[in-house]
């Protein structure tokens, strides 16, 4: 594969972008990173785009434009010999498991641990947001109103004062398990990242990784999740503290128990927000039955509620779940009768059997660069 350089629009406070970028680091692909507000970019990108503003986006250097973290990690992976995609069954199964809960699955805590402790974040906030606009005389107010449109944005996952214990002491959990993992392994399928590694730095790194607040939880409560943070951002393996090994996956399809102890915790609201979730867009799909094929998947159509811990919880629902969902069902679909069995057991043993049973009544794909209705 010839290695011309190239760039990658995004900003390093963003969620999606980090997914990204962390492909492009392991991957060993020159790029170069710049934010999506230059003439050029307004002019040649965003046209390609589909005309929809989002960040990451990456434009080869004869002028390809591709939109999407998973669709730019796709494109890389297919010219790669597929070298971040495990092909033993059970492995490959929770590779794109942790790709959907990477980058739907914790928007409340990142959310949350952004935008509702404004005394210790406001200062570092304000900075990203203000070098994201170009300098204009009115740089500030719109730096504001883009920030309190995220603030919402942020409520709208459910990151309100109702919930905010609940998210604490979830995520807590969360992370206590995660640290568990890599001190045995630094990744989460052994010695090299996987699509899943991928999916999860999206929250890890833009956000959990390195906002004040959320920084200093790890550096103090999770230590080598921490470490694994660091090294998703590297070139090299960067586990030293491993000592020395070969750059492979577990031998024999193997799913370390630490990884099911960290699936069956997700699973708590990640599994009833899934369900209610594709319960709203499938009465909005009825609703609208006669939209044509190709029609533009918003990010969100309507608000679903679901039950964790006996608290009731609002938030968004978003067909691009279901997007990333589908990819693990078919994964599954296509194996022989013996590996789908074992890839069925092994989702009962995270919890998370009940995903294979969702789904939406009608199927997203991509088409000129944006998720579209089939």
């Amino acid at each position: 594969m010839s290695m011309s350089k190239v760039t990658l629009y995004g900003s390093s406070l963003s969620l999606y972008t980090g997914r990204a970028r962390s492909y492009l680091i392991k991957a060993g692909i020159p790029y170069q990173e710049t934010l999506p507000n230059t003439p050029h970019f307004a002019k040649n990108v965003l046209p390609k785009m589909g005309e929809r503003q989002s960040i990451p986006v990456i434009e080869t250097e004869d002028g390809e434009v591709i939109r999407d973290g998973a669709a730019i990690i796709d494109h890389f992976e297919a010219n790669n010999s597929h070298r971040f995609s495990p092909v033993s069954p059970r492995q490959k199964t929770l590779s794109l498991l942790f790709d959907v809960i990477g980058t739907e699955g914790l928007l409340r805590p990142a959310m949350h641990y952004r935008w509702n402790f404004p005394k210790e974040n406001l200062e570092f906030l304000t900075f990203h947001f203000e070098t994201f606009i170009p300098p204009i005389p009115d740089r500030k107010e719109k730096a504001e109103k883009q920030m309190n449109r995220m603030r919402s944005a942020g409520q709208s996952f459910g990151a309100v004062p109702a919930n905010f214990e609940l998210i604490e002491s979830l995520y807590g959990t969360l992370i206590e398990k995660l640290d568990q993992h890599f001190a045995q392994y630094p990744y989460l399928l052994g010695n090299k990242p996987c699509i899943g590694d991928f999916g999860l730095i999206a929250p890890f790194f833009g956000h959990l990784g390195r906002d004040p607040v959320a920084i200093r939880l790890l550096q103090t409560k999770a230590i080598r999740l921490f470490r694994w943070v660091e090294r998703m951002n590297r070139p090299d393996p960067d586990f030293g503290e491993f000592g020395p090994a070969a750059e492979e996956y577990i031998a024999g399809d193997e799913i370390p128990d630490s990884l099911i102890e960290v699936l069956k915790h997700i699973a708590i609201d990640f599994v009833p927000e899934t369900t209610a979730a594709a319960a709203t867009i499938n009465q909005w799909l009825e609703e609208n039955r006669a939209m044509p094929s190709n029609t533009v998947a918003e990010r969100q159509v309507g608000i679903t509620e679901f039950e964790v811990r006996e608290s009731k919880i609002q938030a968004i629902a978003q067909p691009y779940r279901f997007y990333l969902l589908s990819r693990m069902k078919n994964h599954i679909d296509s194996l022989p009768d013996q590996e789908k069995t074992a890839a069925q057991e092994l989702l009962q043993q995270c919890g998370m059997e009940s995903l294979l049973q969702t789904r939406l009544t009608r199927k997203i794909g991509r088409h000129n660069n944006r998720e579209v209705w089939l």
